[in-house]
């Protein structure tokens, strides 16, 4: 995958940790989903949380991303167009995606996308759960 914001199988910890790094609201990446195998998560920080969107690919290669639920669904024909609408405002994320955070090397394919299950070191307020729950 071309986009500089697709960081593969990155960790959530290691996702909220880039995205909540430069403190500002509206960074965003997409990343390999950890629980579900063959989506995507298009994470967003706000409020000093990431919060993460579940992407799907349809049957005939259509996006479709899971937001609020006030929100109708709609399919895109490519994740650049995907992003480019949640751009912005009022779209059903809790926030636009503003600022972009690119990977600084290559995608690492070959990593394991496994979920760790041992939470002794909570350091995030919100690994409580895998996902935040979103309000429209």
């Amino acid at each position: 995958m071309e986009l500089p914001y697709y960081h593969g199988p990155l960790s959530k910890k290691d996702c909220e940790g880039l995205l909540l790094a430069r403190r500002a609201d509206g960074n965003f990446l997409l990343r390999d989903s950890e629980s579900v195998p063959g989506v995507l998560c298009l994470c967003v920080s706000f409020n000093n949380l990431v919060y993460t969107y579940r992407i799907f690919q349809d049957k005939y290669g259509q996006y479709k991303i899971q937001t609020a639920a006030s929100v109708p669904n709609q399919a895109f024909p490519s994740l650049k167009e995907l992003v480019s609408r949640f751009r912005k405002p009022n779209q059903g994320l809790v926030f636009p995606l503003l600022n972009p955070v690119e990977r600084t090397g290559p995608c690492l394919w070959w990593r394991s996308s496994k979920v760790d299950m041992d939470d002794d070191d909570n350091d995030y307020e919100n690994c409580s759960s895998e996902y935040i729950e979103v309000l429209p």
